[in-house]
């Protein structure tokens, strides 16, 4: 186009005065044209020109350019064709044309005569232009390293990203062939050759894009997974581009949701809930690089955040994990909002349980309504939206473990409580079948005797006789009502004084309240009722070994008198617990075995050798400790009866062997007494002064406990 205009020029002769013979050469040029005489008078223009200026010739003809666009003095066209003419050189600019949205190539060639002006529209060049600069400079942001090769697979250009992965500049680069990119980075010959074998179908169209992954290493020597794609481009001097992405990052967190899926498949394979979390705390520790992690879980009974598991950094960092109390430091607020929260610096929050932990940034997150899993770091800002995304699943996972182990404890609790009252409801029919029969059968007997009137028997004294033979009935009955019960059900729970228990079943026993003491006041979460009830029972039962039935006239008691003691508080490695401990008269041998038979009268140790129901001296009224049994398991108490000597006040007093029978030892000396312990009663509290009451080492034990996970470094 330059050596066109360069020949028009030279066909009119360098001037600017457009002949009768030139004009129509000018008129065929399609770009705008117009010539200027020395003092910039429109001496001529082209159809173009007229289009582009909007004026007729005959209207600009002779006029000066200057007055007739005066807008144009503020541009570039002044000190361009000034120049021009006072240097007598070709000028050549780019002017933007506002109104038009033109973008227009001015080329001024002088004479001594004027100028001739040529003006072409570049507006499309200028876009792609624009468009090529804004792409170069989005290249050069990204973080994806950039190569664009010519059809001999020779580097064109690189960006940055690129530059920076291999360690070289990319005048070092440019001209190399593309041999050199998997040489620098360090990428195997299969994974080269199957570059090669991409570039090679994108350059002859047989493909519109390829893609591998392949592994690197880059400049300061460390490895990375990438993602290497090539492209055909549409460039002067290239024609494929290629982009290294890093996917480390991505392909990790893949490699760690396959891996927490099969953690899932773990977990769920489990149904005890503290294994669930060590399974959850010590692979997530090993997957998830958290050397910093535990779980707690609430304890329903008390209601705290009990840990349960944590990884062996946690303890070595802090010699233990703490037990959060409601309102106790971050970990309770997250487990009561029920939302994971990421705090990357811990010294500016206030409401860190303990202010001088050496933990800087932690992330917990709650376990559904279970618990919490809480992981720490010893430097503030360590964990980003990744590590919450994948914490996150992790505590999913566990809540899904958990609610599982749930439904298959309340499976297997049903299924043990069918059981059990399957075993009650055939003894209950055994009870009646059998012990009502015998009652009926002693009214029939002294409504029947024939000698009755010798003996001097009156119906008065006939009917007292059986008003308590059916009062037993009764009192039969209800413990059967009683005893058929679910075993699990109990009511509400309450904080309740054993004292006062104590107080409440001794009034409504058959045994002297006198002859009723309790050593130490506690307290204990249970159903009142249903705990007055047990005691009630075993004050009965005793008085039911001693002679004395719950049938029997009101004012008479048994001569029984019933110790109530605790247990485990002076021997914390014992659990803690209470018993009862009696004199009835009751023989060692019915009480150890008759206590606690099946409430049918056959069950181990009930009764004859052969089975049969025992009724010898001694047998009980109504189910007896069977019922108390009931009512002890159903708060997840175990009871033990046991006949021991002496005082048996020691928990280590109990028989191993039959009692001494030598008639030569005195026999208040070894007085036989049945012990009834009831022992897991986890929720046992001294009341008051008793708190103090303990041996000295226990006290120091006690006192010298810290606060929980308040010593050094407590999370």
């Amino acid at each position: 186009m330059l050596a066109r205009e360069r020949a028009l020029e030279q066909r009119i002769g360098g001037s600017a005065v457009v002949t009768s013979r030139t004009v129509p050469i000018v008129d065929r040029v399609t770009d705008a044209f117009f010539a200027l005489d020395t003092d910039f008078r429109f001496t001529y223009l082209n159809e173009r020109a007229e289009t582009l200026l909007k004026r007729s010739r005959e209207d600009l003809i002779g006029r000066v350019m200057w007055d007739e666009f005066p807008q144009t003095v503020e541009t570039q066209f002044p000190d361009g064709f000034h120049r021009a003419m006072d240097e007598q050189v070709p000028v050549s600019f780019e002017i933007y044309h506002a109104r038009l949205e033109t973008w227009f190539e001015a080329r001024a060639y002088p004479s001594e005569t004027g100028l001739s002006v040529y003006m072409r529209d570049v507006t499309e060049r200028k876009q792609q232009e624009t468009t090529i600069a804004q792409h170069a400079a989005v290249i050069e942001a990204i973080n994806d390293g950039v190569v664009t090769l010519d059809r001999n697979r020779e580097i064109v250009s690189v960006n940055g990203a690129m530059e920076r992965l291999l360690g070289r500049d990319r005048e070092a680069l440019v001209g190399e062939h593309v041999e050199v990119v998997p040489e620098l980075a360090g990428i195997d010959d299969e994974d080269a050759v199957e570059m090669g074998r991409a570039i090679a179908d994108v350059d002859v169209g047989n493909a519109d894009k390829r893609q591998l992954e392949a592994t690197i290493t880059d400049a300061d020597g460390v490895d990375r997974m990438v993602e290497i794609r090539f492209v055909p481009i549409e460039d002067d001097a290239a024609t494929i581009a290629g982009v290294l992405r890093d996917i480390t990052d991505q392909h990790e967190y893949e490699r760690v949701a396959a891996s927490l899926h099969e953690i899932t498949r773990w977990l769920l394979e489990s149904d005890d809930p503290e294994e669930i979390c060590a399974i959850a705390v010590h692979s997530g520790s090993d997957l998830l690089d958290l050397p910093i992690s535990g779980i707690w879980l609430l304890e329903d009974e008390h209601g705290y955040l009990e840990p349960v598991a944590g990884t062996a950094g946690a303890y070595e960092e802090f010699g233990g994990l703490p037990r959060f109390n409601p309102g106790e430091g971050l970990v309770w607020n997250v487990f009561e909002a029920g939302e994971v929260e990421r705090f990357d610096d811990l010294e500016s929050n206030e409401e860190t349980y303990n202010p001088e932990t050496p933990l800087r940034s932690e992330i917990i997150a709650p376990i559904g309504t279970h618990g919490v899993l809480m992981t720490g770091a010893l430097e503030p800002g360590q964990f980003d939206e990744t590590d919450v995304e994948l914490l996150s699943t992790l505590a999913e996972n566990i809540r899904a473990a958990l609610d599982r182990a749930d439904r298959e404890r309340i499976l297997r609790e049903r299924t043990e409580a069918l059981e059990r009252q399957t075993e009650r409801l055939e003894g209950v029919a055994n009870v009646l079948s059998n012990d009502l029969k015998q009652q009926l059968e002693t009214v029939a007997e002294r409504l029947e005797d024939d000698d009755a009137d010798e003996l001097g028997w009156e119906f008065p004294l006939a009917e007292d006789s059986v008003e308590t033979t059916l009062d037993r009935a009764e009192r039969l009955v209800d413990d059967v009502r009683e005893f058929a019960r679910n075993a699990s059900a109990v009511g509400t729970r309450s904080r309740v004084r054993l004292d006062r228990a104590v107080e409440a079943a001794a009034r409504t026993s058959r045994l002297d309240e006198s002859n009723v003491t309790v050593e130490r006041r506690a307290t204990v979460r249970a159903d009142a009722d249903r705990l007055v009830n047990l005691l009630e029972t075993a004050f009965d039962d005793a008085a039911a070994r001693d002679g004395v039935s719950p049938g029997d006239p009101g004012d008479e008691t048994a001569d029984v008198t019933v110790r109530v003691g605790l247990l485990g508080f002076d021997d914390p490695g014992r659990s803690r617990g209470f018993y009862l401990l009696d004199d009835a008269a009751a023989s060692p041998e019915t009480a150890r075995d008759r206590l606690l038979a099946s409430p049918d009268g056959t069950g181990s140790g009930a009764g004859a050798a052969d089975g049969t129901p025992d009724t010898g001296t001694g047998a009980i009224d109504g189910l007896g400790l069977a019922l108390v049994r009931a009512i002890a398991e159903a708060h997840g108490w175990e009871l033990t009866v046991e006949t021991v000597e002496g005082d048996g006040t020691s928990e280590c007093g109990v028989l191993d062997h039959e009692p001494n029978s030598d008639p030569d030892h005195d026999s208040d000396e070894l007085a036989n007494r049945t012990r009834i312990e009831i022992r897991d009663v986890t929720t046992l509290e001294l009341e008051g002064s008793d708190r103090h009451n303990g041996d000295e080492d226990g006290k120091r034990q006690r006192d010298g406990l810290p606060r929980p996970g308040a010593g050094p470094g407590g999370p």
